[in-house]
Formats: structure tokens, sequence, C-alpha cells
């Protein structure tokens, strides 16, 4: 009897196993991925902030830093220049994004945590951290590829630890 149980129940088992339909992998919900916001207009054009889960592009990236230090961003922290984080006019907040130096190969991956750039022509305005990481900060302006990893940390970002020590 007890054999017979138990043979059942590896019948019952292989089965409900046999029956169980495949998984697809869930996709994150639209609050987990992060606040895409309502279009806006400035200067007179429209932005329409959307899930870009593909973005990839290829243009001028530049920097901002002192005068916007403590600033609140566009996801209401205060902006601080020592930390590895940008602004972007269309991806979520906050996004996690790689940004390559298409002279120098580097490519750190920074927060997007802010609205911007506003200049035709640009694609990201990086933090002064963010272009000192890049090897851009003398020049300004330089030539990036932007690609979108995906959601960022709702904290803030922070700057790494040489850039921390080098603000004290």
């Amino acid at each position: 009897m007890v054999r017979r149980t138990a043979v059942l129940g590896l019948g019952l088992l292989a089965a409900a196993c046999a029956s169980t339909p495949e998984r697809r992998p869930e996709l994150p919900s639209p609050a987990s991925v992060g606040r895409v916001g309502k279009p806006y207009q400035v200067n007179g054009r429209w932005y329409a902030p959307a899930h870009q889960p593909d973005y990839d592009a290829v243009g001028q990236a530049s920097w901002y830093g002192a005068e916007h230090q403590g600033r609140p961003t566009a996801l209401g922290e205060p902006f601080n220049r020592r930390s590895l984080s940008a602004a972007h006019t269309t991806l979520p907040l906050p996004s996690r994004v790689e940004v390559t130096n298409l002279e120098n190969g580097r490519r750190p991956q920074v927060r997007v945590n802010d609205r911007g750039p506003f200049v035709p022509g640009r694609i990201i305005d990086l933090s002064e951290a963010a272009a000192e990481a890049l090897g851009f900060r003398a020049q300004g302006l330089a030539r990036v590829r932007v690609r979108y990893l995906g959601p960022g940390d709702r904290e803030l970002a922070r700057a790494p630890d040489r850039e921390r020590r080098r603000a004290r």
C-alpha cells in the first residue's frame, strides 16, 4: 500500500510539473522603473518623457557644476556636482546610463536625476564629477554615446571615494 501511494504521488507530481505553463519573465512595473513624467515645454520646445529600454544615442555632452550646487534636481534632490549624475530630457527619473567618451573610450555609469540639457544638439548634461570621469571637464563638451542600463537607485548618487576625498 505504501509503495502504491508513493508511485501515485510521484505520478501526480510529474503530471503537475508537465502541465505547468512556461512562465515568462515579468517586466518591471512602470512604478519600479522610475518616474516618467508628463510632457513639458522649455523654450518653446516640447519634450515627452517615456520608458526607453533600448535608448542608445550618440551626440554631444556638456557638464554643469558649482553654479547649480545644492539646487533641487527634477527629482527634488539637491544637485551635487561631486556625484556621478546627469540630466536627460526624456528618460525616466531616476535612470542608470552608461556614457562613453568617443574620444578616449572612458565609460562610467551615471545616474540620471534631472531634466536637460535644453541646448540644441546636446543629448546629456553631466555633473562635474561625471565630466572628470569621462576626461572632458577642461574642454566643456565631448562627443559621447549614451546607453540606457535600467532604473536608477532611489537613493542619492554618491561620488567615488577618490572624488569625496578630493572635495574635502
